[in-house]
């Protein structure tokens, strides 16, 4: 039986890596469905993190009345997948939450595989997940079959850009439950504007370390730029499983003087550091970097992928080709060599990430798709 319309809600999250822009969304709608009243827990895995993880999931724990529970969950199917989700099975059967919202592919899979239990509504949200696999590899061919068994054990699929929504439906299918679309958000403060920092670089990178990322493509394009005579220099603010690559990469390319790397930073503090935020991603759903970016009016440009341009809108013009390092470097001159209609961008750009989202609207827009699955069950 649904709950009441009017009845506090058991939401129980689940997603494997506490990190990068998908933890951001969790902890941002957990905060604001616990301001709605409703009762929220979070299952997260326990090997990846670190100390990050572990401070915010602490500052959190206290408003959550389903708890905290950390899991060993690995990122590539694995034979402790098995007790792990046996574990899982356990907390939501000790839980009996209303709600089971699975974030990113292996946490999604996880709660479609568990037996449907009467009241329960599973929900899917990919964040890109398998889906950056072509199903033309052999772990897109796997990932794809894998889907396409939960598809129809899935009540509702919560996409955050309509780009994710499209991929989903041309790589896997389309899902008999329902299918509904809420952007990502950002609170309030993060429209207040961003100080720069007198040790500014002309670049900016803000993110996690990952081949998808194309950290690696802003490197190259530093490098090409520098050979053209154009002395830039930039930061990169960030962690990952790449540090060291990239890092052999700048030695390489003998850019140690140009190219600073400054670790994990706030994405404002890293806004700080650059005349203009660089987002060469080779893969994107709905980057929190882009729209916080967006938000504060930073002058930005990024590559022309996922739902990036769901982000800009009729801003566009900011937007180049992905993975190609000579586009990203002409770009990157075309901004700095105009710096007043990078600024007027930068302004429309925060009037329309105000308007479209916010924070508020992500989690009104979430609880009302509760509320339409409730009704199809």
């Amino acid at each position: 039986m649904a709950p009441s319309q009017t009845k506090p809600l058991k939401i129980l999250h689940a997603v494997r890596a506490p990190v990068g822009g998908i933890f951001r969304h969790i902890l941002d709608l957990a905060n604001g469905q616990v301001d709605h009243g409703h009762d929220v827990g979070i299952i997260a895995d326990s090997l990846t993190g670190g100390e990050r993880a572990d401070a915010a999931l602490a500052q959190i724990t206290p408003r959550l009345t389903l708890g905290v529970h950390r899991i060993p969950i690995h990122r590539e199917p694995w034979p402790s997948d098995i007790p792990a989700l046996t574990r899982f099975h356990r907390l939501s059967r000790a839980l009996a939450p209303d709600v089971l919202h699975g974030h990113g592919a292996k946490a999604g899979a996880f709660v479609r595989l568990l037996p449907h239990r009467p009241g329960t509504i599973r929900i899917y949200t990919p964040h890109g997940g398998s889906l950056h696999y072509p199903l033309d590899t052999l772990k897109g061919a796997l990932y794809g079959r894998l889907e396409r068994a939960l598809m129809n054990r899935t009540d509702l699929f919560l996409f955050e850009s309509a780009f994710a929504r499209d991929t989903y439906e041309r790589m896997i299918g389309h899902p008999r439950g329902l299918v509904n679309c809420v952007f990502n958000g950002v609170t309030a403060g993060e429209f207040d504007p961003v100080t720069p920092a007198q040790d500014q670089t002309d670049l900016a990178y803000v993110g996690e370390f990952r081949h998808i990322k194309g950290t690696d493509l802003l490197i190259d394009a530093v490098a090409q730029l520098r050979s053209r005579g154009r002395p830039l220099t930039l930061t990169l603010g960030g962690d990952g499983e790449e540090m060291s690559k990239l890092k052999a990469q700048v030695e390489r390319l003998g850019l140690a003087a140009a190219v600073r790397f400054i670790g994990h930073v706030k994405a404002r503090d890293g806004f700080s550091k650059g005349r203009l935020l660089v987002v060469p991603s080779r893969g994107d759903s709905m980057p929190y970097v882009v729209i916080e970016a967006g938000a504060a009016g930073v002058p930005m440009i990024a590559a022309r992928v996922g739902g990036i341009p769901e982000i800009f809108g009729p801003h566009n013009d900011a937007l180049f080709m992905p993975g190609n390092a000579t586009a990203l470097a002409d770009a990157i001159v075309a901004a700095l060599d105009d710096p007043a209609t990078a600024q007027l961008r930068a302004k429309a750009l925060r009037e329309r990430v105000f308007q479209h989202f916010s924070q508020k609207a992500m989690v009104e827009g979430v609880l009302e798709s509760y509320r339409e699955a409730f009704t199809k069950t």
